[in-house]
């Protein structure tokens, strides 16, 4: 199953190691991965990941990380206007 997550993190060199590092020992795959810098020292990160566990098992990770600043399971009707945007 096929999941997008909306993601924002403190601009940091290791911050995005961390976050692809946990999304791999939860056993989701990477397959869209967008990030584009914000005026605030902080990076946002759109990431489409796919696997067939419950896509809480990564975001709920992902939160406890400290760079995390927030973490959005987004649906597919936002994550098309995302897409679009």
């Amino acid at each position: 199953m096929m999941h997008t997550l909306a993601i924002t993190v403190q601009q940091r060199p290791e911050v995005l190691e961390r976050v692809l590092r946990v999304t791999r020992h939860r056993g989701f795959t990477v397959t869209n991965m967008q990030m584009r810098l914000l005026d605030d020292a902080s990076m946002a990160l759109d990431m489409q990941v796919q696997a067939e566990r419950a896509i809480e098992l990564l975001s709920n990770q992902l939160d406890k990380l400290i760079d995390v600043t927030h973490c959005e399971v987004l649906t597919q009707a936002s994550a098309k206007q995302l897409a679009h945007a």
